[in-house]
């Protein structure tokens, strides 16, 4: 069944140290199903990324929303997504990845989507696992992702033109890519900002930065980027299956 946004977390049992927690989404019907690992933002598992789980499974993806930090490890996360090396949250993501590819529902082909924070994990992810796509959403993109993403998975990017931290990236993004001969739809939307995918009520710690970028939904470039994630991983994900 496809979870309703009310159904408890889950425990995972993966190989790292501690046990994962995390909202599974399921289709209706009888599987095997390709997978989605899906990455939040610096708010965690919020009832958004939940919904964002209901709606991979509605598509008939089975979707697993691993809780990866919360508000008092963000900065160690974001201290990781410059390292150039794997850290902990990385190890979490691979860990989920592989849990659910074994589990019988699953094809054992899997995908990654990420938004802002988990956006630049699943940029990060997209070369180091075996995932068959990437959703890179808002996510940073490093000065040497030329090299960062030699043998990257296929990759599916969206961006705010009124996200100003974040100016640039999308055309570095694209440009590494295309350097690297990697499948890739990579899009900057003029009149979006940052979290434009993001169709609920901000949490009061996100008030603080609105003033400084270019912030908040908007429909038009959603609904435009979603019609253009779910084609992608269509193709590169259910390929197969």
């Amino acid at each position: 069944m496809v979870f309703d946004g009310v159904m408890p977390d889950i425990t995972a049992t993966t190989t790292v140290e501690e046990a994962l927690t995390g909202y599974l989404a399921t289709p209706s019907g009888e599987g095997p199903w390709p997978g989605v690992i899906i990455l939040p933002e610096a708010f965690g598992l919020t009832g958004d990324i939940r919904r964002i789980a209901d709606r991979f499974a509605e598509a008939n993806y089975v979707a697993f929303a691993p809780a990866l930090y919360s508000m008092r490890c963000v900065r160690r996360a974001f201290r990781e997504i410059r390292s150039p090396t794997a850290g902990p949250v990385s190890a979490r993501i691979e860990a989920s990845r592989a849990w659910l590819a074994r589990r019988e529902e699953c094809t054992g082909r899997v995908g990654i989507i990420g938004f802002c924070l988990g956006g630049s994990f699943a940029l990060l992810a997209a070369p180091r696992y075996d995932f068959a796509a990437a959703s890179v959403n808002y996510g940073q993109v490093p000065p040497n992702a030329g090299e960062l993403l030699r043998g990257s998975c296929p990759i599916v990017a969206s961006y705010g033109g009124r996200d100003r931290p974040l100016r640039g990236h999308a055309r570095r993004l694209r440009e590494a890519l295309e350097s690297l001969q990697i499948p890739h739809d990579v899009k900057e939307y003029p009149n979006a900002g940052h979290s434009f995918l993001n169709g609920q009520k901000l949490p009061p710690q996100a008030l603080v930065v609105i003033h400084r970028i270019g912030f908040g939904y908007e429909p038009e470039a959603a609904a435009d980027a979603w019609r253009r994630i779910f084609a992608f991983f269509d193709k590169h994900v259910r390929a197969g299956t």
